[in-house]
């Protein structure tokens, strides 16, 4: 029997200038800054972590900012192409009407697979929906700017673009142990039975089938990888061995700091991990100090002083508010 996975536990984008991905991410939609790291594999980069008030698996959003004029994205198959985010469904026109405040175009509120949305773009082009999910107990990151009541409480969906479905169903069916509902002919749907209080929300894979649709190419404004949550250390393993039954070719397990990684490609290209619940954000800092300085992996730190001269100075802000009242 497999061991199936249980949610979606973070998306990791990239960007472009790391202070304006702040000010959209924490300043506008007012999710909590988690944590101010680095690139483990490029440690002249920012890794930046948002979600809920204590980084809990199914609410985080990563990104890699890249400054200066890095190269676009291009949306097409073999990538995840959209994120949606889970709210109360009272939250929506909350949303709608902040998001315009900013001058940021909002689309909807449309149906949503039986649920309202509304979409829009951040400012490097991702794609993002806050869905309006009626069964979500979680609980977003609130502020004055952003009451409990409408705070985003973390993912609902991810979709992916493919050019054919048939390969990568059997894989999550299967290997992944999610239950596929076909919405159209050309969007099924996979859940887990790992999404919180019995909510479909954060547990919700859309693919599209795009057959006739360009290769994606990434840049500034793509996702890079969707991970997914595994609870131990010990099922992370069990999970990599099902892998190599499935003849996926997983990478070996990768200490990420705040979790364990293993890394493979779906038939269609794109690129999951699967990630352990613990250790979590807390052990370099307390909850109450996430992401207010700079945490390096021990590899790195006698290199310190060199990496923070390279990076670039941030600010992280608070929630804003708009100057006109929504």
């Amino acid at each position: 029997m497999s061991l199936p996975v249980k949610g979606i536990h973070h998306i990791t984008a990239i960007a472009g200038d790391p202070q304006r991905n702040l000010d959209f991410y924490a300043g506008i939609l007012g999710m909590r800054f988690l944590k101010k790291t680095v690139n483990f594999d490029d440690p002249g980069t920012y890794h930046f972590y948002y979600g809920d008030g204590s980084g809990t698996p199914g609410s985080i959003l990563t990104f890699f900012p890249w400054p200066g004029n890095p190269p676009r994205g291009t949306a097409g198959t073999g990538q995840a192409v959209g994120i949606a985010f889970s709210v109360a469904p009272s939250a929506l026109w909350f949303w709608q009407d902040r998001l315009l405040a900013f001058g940021i175009a909002v689309t909807g509120p449309r149906d949503r697979a039986g649920n309202q949305s509304i979409a829009f773009e951040d400012p490097d082009g991702v794609k993002l929906e806050l869905v309006a999910a009626t069964d979500d107990q979680r609980n977003g990151w609130q502020s004055e700017a952003i009451p409990a009541d409408y705070a985003i409480k973390g993912f609902y969906a991810v979709t992916l673009a493919l050019e054919t479905i048939e390969q990568t169903a059997s894989l999550m069916e299967g290997t992944m142990g999610m239950q596929k509902r076909v919405l159209s002919e050309s969007h099924y749907r996979f859940e887990t039975e790992g999404a919180e209080s019995g909510s479909s929300a954060g547990g919700v894979v859309d693919i599209l089938c795009r057959p006739d649709t360009v290769r994606g190419r990434m840049g500034a404004g793509s996702i890079h990888h969707v991970a997914f949550r595994v609870p131990s250390d010990e099922a992370q393993l069990q999970f990599r061995e099902q892998l190599l039954a499935a003849h996926v070719n997983p990478t070996p397990v990768i200490d990420r700091q705040y979790f364990r990684s293993v890394y493979f490609r779906e038939p269609g290209g794109v690129l999951f991990e699967v990630a352990t619940d613990p250790p979590g954000f807390t052990v370099d800092e307390s909850v109450q100090e996430l992401g207010s300085a700079l945490k390096l992996p021990p590899q790195y730190e006698s290199g310190r002083e060199k990496i923070e001269t390279m990076l670039p100075r941030v600010r992280v802000p608070a929630p804003a508010t708009p100057q006109r009242s929504v």
